[in-house]
């Protein structure tokens, strides 16, 4: 994942701190200060959501039965 974000569209240059710190002063600046912790909360809610349905297997569903008689 790092990677992704480190390497360039052209593969070519690398994201430096003062591109991460104009990033982040975007970011801050589209969203304001107070939204970016629930932003980060929203996201941390999904990758907990996404890590726990992808660990747990998946439940029963209920559906026709295929004992049933037929005729």
């Amino acid at each position: 994942m790092l990677r992704i974000l480190t390497d360039s569209v052209l593969g070519v240059g690398f994201v430096g701190s003062s591109e991460l710190l104009i990033i982040l002063l975007l970011v801050v600046l589209l969203f304001g200060a107070r939204k970016i912790p629930e932003l980060m909360r929203g996201l941390g809610t999904g990758i907990k959501e996404f890590k726990k349905s992808s660990q747990d297997p998946p439940e029963p569903t209920e559906g026709p039965k295929d004992d049933a008689p037929t005729g």
